[in-house]
C-alpha cells in the first residue's frame, strides 16, 4: 500500500513539473510564435489585399472581444484616400482543419476591398489552390457586404474549386463569418481607426 501511495505521489509530482515546464515554454515564446504568425502569413495577406497603403496596419492593429473570442483588427488607410480595415476569421470544417482568411473591408462603403487565405492544412494540389489560385479568391473582391458569399451550389455567389468543393465551403464560411463579425462590431471598429 505505501509503495502505491509513494508511486501516486511521485506521478503527481512529475506530472506538475512537466505542466508548469510547458506552461513556462508557451508563455515564454508567445510573442514569438504571434510574431511570425504576422511576418509569414497575415502581413503578405494584408499586403495583396491592400497593396500600397498610406500607413502601417501592423503597427495600428487593435484587438476588440466578441463571444469569448479575441479577433485583431488591422487598419488600412488606402491610396485612394479610404479607410478600410482587415481581419482573420477561421472556416471549420476544411478537409484538412480550419482555414483561415483574411478579409479586408473598405468602411466608407461597406465592401469588401479583397480576401486572401492565410493558413491551411489542405491537400497540395486540390484545396491548397484556395490559398494559391487567385481566381478562386478574387471572387470575393468588391463584393458588397449584403452578397451572399456561398457557394454557388447553394445559391451564393462563388464558384468552387473544382476537385476541392470541402475547402472552397470553408473558405465561404470564414468569408461570412467575417460578413457578420463586420456588422456586429463595425461601431466598435469605427472608435479604434483614426
Amino acid at each position: 500500500m505505501r509503495e502505491m501511495i509513494s508511486m501516486v505521489v511521485v506521478l503527481t509530482v512529475l506530472t506538475a513539473v512537466s505542466g508548469g515546464l510547458l506552461a513556462a515554454v508557451k508563455s515564454g515564446t508567445q510573442d514569438k510564435i504571434e510574431a511570425q504568425i504576422f511576418k509569414f502569413a497575415l502581413a503578405p495577406a494584408m499586403n495583396q489585399i491592400f497593396g500600397e497603403v498610406e500607413n502601417d496596419p501592423g503597427k495600428e492593429k487593435f484587438e476588440i472581444e466578441h463571444d469569448g473570442a479575441k479577433y485583431q483588427f488591422y487598419p488600412a488607410k488606402l491610396a485612394d484616400g479610404s479607410k478600410a480595415v482587415a481581419f482573420e476569421t477561421k472556416g471549420k470544417g476544411g478537409y484538412g482543419g480550419d482555414v483561415g482568411l483574411m478579409v479586408g473591408i473598405n468602411i466608407g462603403n461597406d465592401q469588401i476591398v479583397a480576401a486572401r487565405v492565410t493558413t491551411h492544412s489542405e491537400t497540395p494540389g486540390l484545396g491548397a489552390r484556395a490559398k494559391d489560385d487567385p481566381e478562386f479568391v478574387n471572387q470575393f473582391t468588391d463584393k458588397p457586404l449584403d452578397t451572399n458569399l456561398s457557394l454557388k451550389n447553394e445559391n451564393g455567389s462563388i464558384d468552387a474549386i473544382s476537385g476541392a468543393t470541402i475547402t472552397s465551403k470553408a473558405v465561404t464560411l470564414a468569408a461570412i463569418q467575417a460578413q457578420d463579425l463586420y456588422k456586429k462590431l463595425k461601431p466598435e471598429i469605427l472608435k479604434n481607426i483614426q
